[in-house]
């Protein structure tokens, strides 16, 4: 490979790596008031294309000819929003599209029965320092 498609493959790869990092798919966290925090949750894809040539051939050995290109593409969705109450600790799910299938109503219930569980196990906790 020639040194001039891997300087242009290096740079466009270091450019991608800058863009999307991980405050990219967990967003910083936004307080809305006193009372809640909001946590963005987004999807990212990407692809990626490089290609080129030395046009050198046999009767030019030392040939300074080069042609080549790079190219991607990146889209960054919103998934959900964590929406986490200051108050009571509990965590729910905003999700911005509807459910797709069984799978992805599933996942959204996960913060719901670990608010379910926590509570539960609060309350059993109390009821055995107050006996």
């Amino acid at each position: 490979m020639s040194d001039t498609l891997k300087d242009m493959m290096d740079s466009t790869i270091g450019k991608i790596k800058s863009m999307v990092d991980v405050n990219s798919v967990i967003g910083d966290p936004i307080e809305v008031s006193d009372l809640a925090v909001i946590i963005p949750v987004s999807k990212i894809s990407y692809g990626f294309g490089a290609g080129g040539s030395d046009f050198g051939g046999k009767s030019s050995l030392n040939s300074p000819y080069f042609g080549g290109g790079c190219g991607t593409g990146v889209t960054i969705t919103p998934v959900c929003f964590l929406s986490v109450s200051k108050v009571s600790g509990n965590v729910t799910l905003l999700q911005v599209e509807s459910f797709h299938g069984a799978v992805d109503r599933l996942v959204s219930m996960v913060p719901e029965l670990f608010n379910k569980v926590s509570t539960s196990i609060k309350n059993k906790k109390q009821s055995k320092e107050s006996s």
